[in-house]
Order: C-alpha cells, then structure tokens, then sequence
C-alpha cells in the first residue's frame, strides 16, 4: 500500500517524507514572517536611503525564496 501512496506523489518533494516537507513549509512561513519584520523594521528605524534600500531587497530576496519553497509544497500536495 505504501509503493502505491508513493507512486501517486506528484510535485518537486515527491520523493521527501511528508513530515519533511512539513517543515519545510514551517521554513518557508518563517522566511516571509522575517521579510515581514524586516521591511517593518527598516521603515521605522532605518534614516539611510541607501541602507533601506538595501534592506528592502534583501527581504524582498527572502521573501521570494520563502514563496518558492511555499510553491513546491503546494505542488506536492497528496492527492
């Protein structure tokens, strides 16, 4: 029963242990959470346009890879 549960996995973490890909979704929500806090952060406490700017595109960055990683668990959700 479980060669046919495995077989009917789709998606890029197919072949992960779904209490893995759990925390991999776990990994993902706390990447948004912290770009989240970031761009918060820089708007109240960072004055440096420059510094901001940079800032922003780093959570903007990490924003996006949690997206990512949220993507591939959806795809790989059981059928």
């Amino acid at each position: 029963m479980d060669y046919v549960t495995m077989l009917s996995a789709r998606g890029p973490l197919a072949n992960m242990h779904a209490l893995d890909v759990m925390w991999v979704s776990f990994y993902s929500i706390g990447a948004m959470l912290l770009s989240v806090l970031m761009v918060a952060a820089t708007r109240k406490w960072v004055n440096n346009g420059c510094l901001s700017m940079v800032l922003r595109f780093l959570a903007f960055g990490i924003f996006l890879i949690g997206s990512i990683l949220m993507v591939l668990v959806i795809l790989t959700w059981p059928n």
